[in-house]
């Protein structure tokens, strides 16, 4: 723990000689819907805490809906006399943040590793999966792909508006993919891939993705999957961020447009023993063929992690890539879970059925205990979608359907956690019920 405390000190110290102008630091962590919450401290009180200073937060701050509202589940947030958790400072992400006006820094926060974690915190629910498989000498390699949209600044009536062309002015409203709209755009994508640099995200190829003003970024492999989830959360942060500084919103909103793809994360994770032999390979793939068994076996039941709100499930089985079944297959883009082409050093899998907006350590976690189950199972998988196009298991297309599916799953409930499952499946159907308690133009149009 000294020896912990002493690293910290030296990065906050080197922080402050680097930057000197930085007054305040941004203390900042995932709650379950996936937005930041945190408190913005002193630079020189972020040096006591550093030095073993206590820093604690509200623990129902990890329960926020979506608007930011507290609901009542089961004894929190009501009943519980709202008592402070423990966090401490995740080390190596005390970064500086240029999208602001003034000079800011921030630093990720966490109750994992601490005395009496969360058992509901998003990072804890991923950090408690990865131990396990550790123990188990298992080691994930893991890579983002996360898709989003430009629009312009100002909204319309509430709606998003394209995005304008930086070249000719007009409304970016052509779907496309060409290499044209790269350069177009290239000033506010470029200050968001060296933002993201900046925060420590290893951040490999850019591409223009269908819809107009859509674009996909992809991070690089990483073998510590809380670093790596801690890349797309950050990643979202910077690039909203960096989007209004150059007149734009950004957005990882599952589906913007009715008529336009999605936005999806796409997750690549392969499995490595101790000696660096990829899991997946041995035995001529069989272990892969265990791992996509168990990810779609569980699939259905972790539908309110992968289409965590109402407008995600708008997005299955939409125009391109988002499928209505869960499935499988080599190099098939419309699988939900698909095999890249590969030599057997890099074997993985890619699980595509996310939302950009997902929780990414909630999806990272449920992926992986996908893959824990598929492999203590030993199960054959359904045909490949190469075999058989109409392969494939339903799933639910609703959030109380979902949530029901997910409450109600041993394995999930032992694998994540039986008071994480209660705590989000109660989260979600609260978000869900309130989303529903505003009555829309459409109704009075159709009813009245």
């Amino acid at each position: 723990m000294k020896s912990h405390s002493s690293t910290l000190l030296a990065e906050v110290r080197s922080f402050r000689q680097n930057h000197p102008d930085v007054r305040y630091v941004d203390l900042i962590a995932l709650d379950i819907p996936g937005h930041f919450y945190g408190k913005r401290y002193p630079v020189e009180m972020l040096e006591k805490v550093a030095a073993g200073s206590p820093l604690k937060l509200p623990q129902n701050a990890v329960l926020l809906g979506v608007q930011g509202g507290l609901f009542k589940i089961g004894d929190y947030c009501f009943n519980d006399g709202d008592p402070d958790a423990n966090r401490r400072l995740v080390p190596g992400t005390l970064k500086p943040v240029n999208w602001e006006s003034q000079p800011l820094g921030q630093m990720l926060i966490t109750s994992d590793g601490t005395e009496a974690p969360i058992e509901f915190e998003p990072r804890e629910v991923l950090a408690k999966v990865l131990e396990r498989l550790q123990h188990q000498g298992i080691h994930p390699v893991v890579a983002f792909e996360l898709e989003f949209y430009l629009f312009d600044k100002q909204l319309e009536n509430g709606l998003p508006q394209f995005a304008r062309d930086p070249l000719s002015g007009d409304a970016d409203d052509q779907p496309n993919l060409h290499i044209e709209r790269l350069s177009r755009f290239s000033d506010v994508l470029d200050d968001m891939a060296q933002t993201a640099k900046d925060q420590g995200i290893d951040i490999t190829v850019i591409t223009a993705e269908i819809g107009p003003g859509q674009f996909e970024i992809n991070f690089g492999h990483c073998d510590d999957g809380l670093r790596a989830a801690d890349w797309a959360a950050l990643f979202c942060r910077s690039t909203r961020g960096v989007a209004l500084k150059h007149g734009y919103r950004a957005s990882f909103m599952a589906k913007p447009y009715l008529q336009f793809p999605g936005s999806g994360m796409h997750v690549h994770v392969s499995l490595y023993d101790a000696a660096g032999n990829n899991l997946l390979a041995a035995h001529q793939q069989q272990p892969l063929r265990h791992a996509v068994a168990g990810c779609l076996e569980l699939l259905p039941h972790c539908m309110p992690i992968f289409s965590p709100n109402h407008n995600a499930f708008r997005r299955l089985g939409g125009t391109v890539n988002a499928a209505t079944r869960a499935s499988w297959g080599f190099e098939d883009r419309d699988a939900c879970v698909r095999i890249p082409d590969s030599d057997p050093r890099n074997l993985r899998i890619e699980h595509r059925l996310a939302s950009a907006d997902a929780n990414p350590y909630l999806v990272l976690a449920a992926i992986l205990v996908g893959l824990e189950h598929g492999l203590d199972a030993k199960r054959e998988p359904i045909a490949p979608l190469n075999e058989d196009r109409n392969s494939g298991t339903d799933f639910p297309v609703e959030m109380l359907d979902a949530v029901r599916a997910m409450q109600q799953q041993p394995i999930l409930r032992d694998k994540l956690g039986a008071e994480f499952v209660e705590v989000y499946c109660e989260n979600k159907r609260q978000d869900h019920l309130a989303f529903q308690q505003e009555i829309h133009a459409r109704e009075y149009r159709w009813f009245l």
